[in-house]
């Protein structure tokens, strides 16, 4: 890992940043009132797609502490912009956070099955990444959060119904941040049912187009780590793009240098190792590869890490 003394948070542009992409998503989300055909809200669903994939590339930043130097603002933006995935951004935190530590371990590793498994539910989750339906699940977990957030805990008297990824994301949730990931909950549904009502906006529409960002969110969370090492920091890949759709994502496609430098903000992840040759696979190549479906594996990588991610 790169000692990061050297790479300063950018905190002033990563603000400036945000506070394009709020205005850009509030924009996106207005004009659903302003048009009549399904074909424009297409379009709109693309834009809030990649307008909200750039925004979670900066949430991101926050979960790790990279999007300002002074924690309370960091987690500001962070809880603001996450509303718009919508998300509670202390709930998406630790589970990014536990990623960090379980990625492509069998505790996380959607790719593969093993002996004993069910593989109609194994290859009907991997499917569901790949068309949308991860986000869709965790839209709907906002209901649980807000009203039911207990269920969130690793001693969740359902936890013998949930599968091992989900209950290793159980054990490394922080029980104190419980109120924070309620309340955040709640406001998405009072943001989100705000704009409805103000602009007496469709829901099938308005959710047409957030599904826009879901669709894409979700078939990108494993096209990064599809088949590589059994590693928790080298089982990931450098992908690309377009140049500009890259920098729109805030470097997120170097997604094999965040993992080894995961106290680097994304401005310097294409620099930091100037003069290495590496290959960049294309990101749309690598998803459609997907659609072979997660394979047999006889190959075990035990999770080292346990505990909660955030004190």
């Amino acid at each position: 890992m790169i000692k990061d003394e050297k790479y300063p948070i950018p905190g002033t542009l990563n603000i400036v940043i945000s506070i394009v992409q709020l205005t850009l998503l509030c924009s996106i989300l207005i004009g659903v009132s302003m048009v009549q055909s399904w074909m424009s809200i297409f379009w709109l669903a693309i834009c809030y797609g990649i307008v909200m994939n750039s925004s979670y590339a900066m949430v991101h930043e926050a979960e790790h502490n990279l999007l300002h130097p002074n924690r309370r603002i960091n987690n500001a933006f962070g809880v603001v912009l996450a509303l718009f995935f919508p998300a509670p951004f202390h709930l998406i935190r630790q589970g990014h956070l536990g990623h960090h530590m379980r990625n492509r371990s069998d505790d996380e590793a959607f790719d593969i099955y093993f002996e004993g498994d069910n593989v109609v539910i194994k290859q009907l989750q991997f499917y569901g990444i790949l068309t949308g339906m991860f986000w869709v699940m965790i839209l709907l977990s906002n209901f649980i959060s807000a009203f039911y957030p207990q269920m969130l805990s690793s001693k969740s008297v359902y936890k013998k119904k949930f599968d091992r990824p989900m209950n290793a994301l159980l054990e490394t949730l922080n029980p104190k941040y419980l109120v924070h990931i309620r309340l955040e909950a709640m406001a998405i549904f009072i943001l989100h049912g705000s704009l409805m009502w103000l602009f007496q906006m469709s829901f099938l529409k308005y959710m047409a187009v957030i599904f826009g960002f879901g669709f894409m969110w979700s078939a990108m969370q494993y096209v990064h780590h599809y088949g590589t090492e059994r590693d928790v920091q080298k089982g990931a890949l450098n992908l690309k793009t377009f140049a500009l759709l890259d920098f729109i994502w805030l470097n997120h496609n170097w997604h094999l240098r965040h993992h080894l430098n995961p106290t680097i903000s994304w401005i310097y992840l294409p620099k930091i190792y100037e003069g290495k040759k590496e290959s960049r696979d294309n990101m749309f190549v690598t998803y459609f590869k997907m659609w072979k479906g997660a394979q047999k594996s006889d190959e075990h990588v035990m999770n080292q890490y346990s505990g909660r991610v955030i004190r």
